[in-house]
């Protein structure tokens, strides 16, 4: 199979599914405290939330071209990160943020967020051009939104 994603109907899944959602939701708009007190809300518990809440997702019109969150672990050494951003550059992935730890035991973590609307290929395509790239480690999608 070549995509990691698939379209379902959601009339063929766990109603969980539909409550994860909800939660977030719930969080995002800031009509609960915490986690704890959504997944009492929705009725789930919170071990189902954590499991389910970075990989179900509503389809929206405004966000279709979506942003995601990349972890890319690098090997401490000049022009790594240089050479993931420009990669990123050439399949049209816009950067908008970059978080970069402090390097130890030779190998740093960086985070980007980055909109996907443009890429001239698909996500999973961009995170295997980049593990293929020199002096990277790892690399992994985190969120997509």
């Amino acid at each position: 199979m070549k995509n990691k994603y698939l379209i379902v109907s959601k009339e063929i899944l766990p109603d969980y599914f539909d409550k994860v959602i909800e939660a977030r939701e719930l969080l995002e708009q800031e009509k609960v405290k915490n986690i704890s007190e959504a997944v009492k809300i929705v009725g789930i518990s919170r071990s189902t939330y954590y499991k389910y809440k970075d990989f179900v997702f509503l389809p929206s019109d405004k966000s279709h071209g979506r942003k995601a969150l990349i972890s890319i672990t690098l090997e401490h050494t000049q022009g790594s990160l240089s050479n993931v951003l420009n990669y990123i550059s050439s399949v049209n992935g816009n950067i908008l943020t970059i978080n970069q730890n402090m390097p130890m035991n030779d190998a740093a973590t960086v985070i980007i967020l980055m909109e996907v609307l443009h890429l001239t290929i698909s996500i999973e395509e961009t995170i295997e051009g980049i593990k293929r790239l020199s002096n990277v480690i790892n690399c992994k999608l985190m969120s997509i939104e």
